[in-house]
């Protein structure tokens, strides 16, 4: 019996993959695990859950002791967050884990002008220097997020300039993960740049989330000191406002902008558009 292990199942995107998983007929009769930080928030799909957190050693090794699969969602922004997926990978290796599917970044690398990114690279080197079998879902932004860029007036604000971001729907990601996970030998050592089928400027990611939520929204373009000055407020650390304006100078960049097959040529449908990624999510 296969078994399979999927991490981040009360957030979005795992658990999105498992309901996939749960109404996959080719999963029928594999032991699928859901490792949850919180069991009272995990969905009822009839699977096993697992409490565990990803920098707690002991708890997350008996969670994967017996796993042939796991589904790695990146942990939430933090500092430690190269740590916690250490810790990750660490206790996959210790327990015998013999596939890794990772969510990662578009352009995941040492010198991502997207902060975070850097941290997916790191990320994709421990696995590559692992002796674990892995997959990367390299995402763009997620489109369904842009939401929560505007302000209370719909004013998304940063220095984005005239950039493009091919911004990928969560169902997308999350069908792609479903599918390699069901035959991850097929996806070894492979690395899918996840997209949408367009690339937009935050104009027309503003006019875009005007149409489906019928609110006005619009796109306004900051220097970066303006973009430090109007998030100061927050009191955030510095590494979380670097993020936070660097989300916006990796589009003015165009390291967001190319548009992959990737989806399409796993799912043999199209990659959902911004437009209906957004009206989907309000639903």
């Amino acid at each position: 019996m296969t078994t399979i292990a999927v991490t981040g199942a009360t957030g979005t995107l795992g658990g999105l993959t498992a309901r996939h998983l749960a109404d996959a007929a080719s999963t029928d009769g594999a032991d699928v695990r859901l490792l949850v930080r919180d069991p009272s928030r995990a969905p009822d799909l009839g699977f096993s859950l697992w409490e565990c957190s990803y920098s707690d050693g002991p708890n997350l090794r008996e969670a994967l002791a017996g796993v042939d699969t796991l589904f790695f969602v990146s942990a939430h922004e933090s500092d430690a967050r190269v740590d916690e997926h250490r810790s990750v990978i660490e206790a996959a290796q210790d327990t015998g884990v013999g596939h890794v599917v990772y969510t990662s970044f578009v352009g995941a690398s040492a010198d991502s002008t997207f902060t975070l990114g850097r941290d997916h690279g790191a990320t994709e080197d421990l696995l590559r220097e692992s002796d674990l079998g892995w997959t990367f879902l390299r995402d763009n932004f997620y489109a369904e997020v842009f939401t929560h860029f505007a302000d209370a007036d719909g004013v998304i604000r940063g220095p984005a300039g005239a950039g493009r971001v091919a911004a990928v729907s969560q169902r997308d990601v999350a069908a792609v993960a479903a599918h390699v996970l069901q035959d991850p030998a097929t996806h070894a050592g492979r690395a899918y740049d996840l997209t949408g089928p367009d690339a937009l400027t935050l104009d027309e990611v503003a006019a875009a989330l005007t149409q489906v939520t019928g609110r006005p929204h619009r796109f306004e373009d900051e220097t970066l000191d303006e973009a430090r000055a109007s998030r100061a407020h927050y009191g955030a650390p510095d590494w979380q406002l670097d993020a936070w304006i660097s989300t916006y100078t990796a589009i003015r960049d165009g390291e967001l902008a190319a548009v992959s097959g990737d989806v399409e040529r796993l799912l043999g449908r199209p990659a959902t558009s911004f437009a209906d990624a957004v009206a989907a999510a309000a639903h």
